[in-house]
């Protein structure tokens, strides 16, 4: 009998009554007095309707609850409990609590969140005061660009993301993207990959509502060093997987590649949830020369409602020699989880080549 495949916990679960109660605790331990039994029934109270995010402001909450009324001693106590607590995304609640009740003191909160970010990230934290100030916030923000601390670092430009996942947008950056250039600028060669991630999913952001803004700015970036590369071409993973000549043309890829295919197969036809789908492709160069050649390909999932929806993915990248010829396999298993839940239907296959379309294929998903 197959064994039966493990199902991924809630990611709600992170932040669960016990963990709750760590928080207590450490609370307990940086401020003498503190109420855990009634920080604990405030913070649990109806735990399990509540989403992550919303387990995170409940927690915040019910810290700033028990905590002095005065909000500069219950910070001080806030960043204490940091070292005490293990890190992670569970112990953003501490970032979150300078984010939900610190506005009112706007310079004393934002240190904070910069002492904290090391901790436990404060990217979500630092959104409403952006909100609030954003040229004060972004001024702290070119500084902390060149801290020696990475997390700092990273706060910098993932704070200022103007559509991080889960966090509320900043419409002003949204339109405005020359706001945070000076930022980006300054660690477009970071030596931490934790950085340089975070750029590029910054300009990622930017290039949903300015492709040409961020398509101008990177061409004018160096081609040196091998970090700068990087960024850019993490970048510009949407446009190049849409084909965007600029974007193409910025990471090497050869325009109007020639190629030829010579097979290509989708199996099974007929495929039900838990199983693989292998896509098989041999492409042969019909160039003399070598070509930089992006290799994606797309599946047209079936929505709820019967329409599709194409999502794009990333299958390999390769300099292809003249008149050479390239086997590709891919796997890929049809699984519902958190982000994507499958319906019925005949789904569409594409395998994409420099953005340009080189091979169609279909196959029946089956959810019963």
């Amino acid at each position: 009998m197959a064994q039966e495949k493990k199902s991924t916990p809630p990611l709600k679960d992170l932040l669960n009554a016990k963990v709750m109660a760590r928080i207590g605790r450490a609370a307990a331990q940086a401020h003498p007095g503190f109420d855990e039994r009634a920080y604990l029934a405030m913070a649990r109270k109806g735990l399990d309707a509540l989403s992550i995010m919303q387990r995170m402001n409940r927690a915040a909450d019910s810290l700033r609850a028990h905590l002095p009324p005065d909000y500069p001693q219950a910070l001080k106590a806030v960043r204490k409990m940091a070292p005490l607590l293990p890190g992670g995304f569970a112990d953003m609640v501490l970032p979150e609590f300078v984010g939900r009740h610190g506005l009112g003191h706007f310079e004393l909160s934002l240190e904070a969140l910069r002492e904290l970010t090391p901790y436990s990230s404060a990217e979500f934290a630092i959104r409403p005061y952006i909100a609030q100030d954003p040229d004060a916030v972004l001024t702290h923000a070119l500084r902390w660009a060149e801290d020696e601390n990475e997390h700092v670092r990273r706060l910098a430009s993932e704070g200022t993301r103007p559509r991080l996942p889960w966090a509320r947008r900043l419409p002003l950056l949204m339109a405005e993207p020359q706001r945070a250039r000076p930022i980006l600028e300054k660690l477009r060669a970071d030596p931490s990959d934790y950085v340089r991630r975070s750029v590029a999913n910054h300009l990622n952001d930017i290039a949903k509502d300015h492709p040409d803004w961020v398509l101008e700015l990177l061409e004018g970036w160096p081609r040196e060093p091998a970090e700068t590369q990087w960024i850019v071409k993490h970048a510009l993973r949407n446009l190049i997987k849409a084909g965007h000549p600029r974007a193409l043309r910025l990471v090497g890829a050869t325009l109007g590649a020639k190629v030829q295919l010579q097979s290509f197969s989708v199996a099974p036809k007929i495929i039900r949830l838990g199983q693989t789908l292998q896509l098989n492709a041999t492409l042969v160069s019909t160039a003399r020369q070598a070509q930089k050649l992006v290799i994606d390909y797309a599946l047209h999932y079936v929505k709820k409602n019967g329409e599709r929806s194409r999502k794009v993915f990333k299958l390999r990248t390769l300099e292809l020699a003249g008149h050479a010829e390239i086997a590709i396999t891919k796997n890929q298993t049809m699984a519902d989880f958190t982000t994507r839940v499958h319906y019925p239907g005949r789904h569409a296959v594409e395998l994409l080549v420099n953005g340009l379309t080189v091979a169609q294929g279909h196959f029946m998903l089956k959810t019963d």
